[in-house]
């Protein structure tokens, strides 16, 4: 298990809360964004009101030309539990007349009503500032799956995890087939889906879940440490571009497609001011000040990824 630490210290306490939520927190620093799952009584258990509040959260981060990264992380001593089982086992029917009204504003794909965690998931994908989960304790269910569409994962000591689906007579959810498997191969994922057993933040790292292992006190100084890493030193626009494009040649079946795609956007980008700068801070060895931002600059080379597909209300 690695030990890293950081010199970079968590956000000042100056933070500037954004909109109001009510299971999930919101602040911003220093073009660092922090959203903190915020139901510590119920381990950060995950409901339809912070399903709700994650698909705007990630919105307004993604809009915000002040927010350069983010860090996700739990409220005391959780990640997130998995779903709120309050209901019990009319939890996920969603024939269930209460569930069916709870979840109606969320539409349909495929004829069906969409999957709570997939919505909440995707939104988490499209996102074009990187993001990056800091696991600081049990993530199960869609506490594992929600941080499969994050850029980065890091860990405490103290995290535990489990795709505990098939010991709920149910699958695994929140796009997690399409993103487990290429997160950490096929064998890893079937393992850990099939038994549906909850395992540490070894086994973490050793099947490639997680980057990081850390000590408790040292997991969000060091997420921080990351977020500023990007924010004083990369143009938003290529971090913002460059996620999506990696994102999105995971589908493709030959490199001619990246190729195809690197070359619109160099051929774009190489005339931009960004590129301007970036080459005449390093010839003049001194830190660059990025000109271009997302909203005012973000080239129209490329769908948005995930693509919206045609069966979805």
């Amino acid at each position: 298990m690695t030990r890293q630490s950081s010199p970079t210290p968590p956000p000042p306490a100056a933070a500037v809360p954004r909109q109001t939520y009510t299971e999930i927190a919101y602040e911003v620093a220093d073009r660092v964004a922090t959203i903190t799952l915020d139901r510590p009584d119920k381990l950060n258990a995950f409901t339809t009101t912070m399903m709700d509040e994650l698909v705007r959260v990630y919105a307004e981060a993604d809009a915000d030309d002040a927010v350069r990264a983010v860090v996700v992380t739990g409220r005391g001593r959780g990640f997130c539990a998995g779903a709120d089982l309050g209901t019990g086992g009319k939890t996920f029917d969603a024939q269930d007349p209460g569930r069916a009204a709870e979840r109606a504003h969320v539409g349909t794909i495929g004829g069906v009503l969409r999957d709570g965690g997939g919505v909440a998931s995707l939104a988490t994908a499209a996102c074009r500032k990187p993001v990056i989960a800091a696991v600081n304790g049990p993530a199960v269910g869609i506490g594992a799956t929600m941080t499969l569409p994050m850029d980065i994962r890091i860990c405490s000591e103290t995290a535990r995890f489990g795709f505990v689906f098939a010991r709920r007579g149910l699958v695994p959810e929140a796009a997690s087939s399409w993103f487990l498997p290429r997160i950490v191969g096929i064998s890893q994922a079937m393992e850990w889906v099939t038994t549906g057993r909850v395992f540490d933040a070894r086994e973490a790292l050793a099947g490639r879940l997680v980057s990081k292992v850390l000590p408790p006190e040292e997991l969000l100084p060091y997420a921080y440490s990351l977020a500023r890493e990007i924010a004083d030193n990369t143009s938003a626009v290529s971090v913002a571009l460059g996620k999506q494009m990696l994102w999105s040649m995971l589908g493709e079946d030959t490199p001619w497609a990246a190729h195809r795609l690197d070359s619109r956007a160099l051929y774009h980008l190489g005339q931009s001011a960004d590129v301007r700068e970036g080459v005449a801070s390093f010839l003049e060895k001194r830190p660059p000040a990025y000109p271009d931002t997302v909203g005012a600059n973000y080239p129209d080379i490329m769908e948005r990824w995930p693509t919206r597909p045609a069966d979805m209300d």
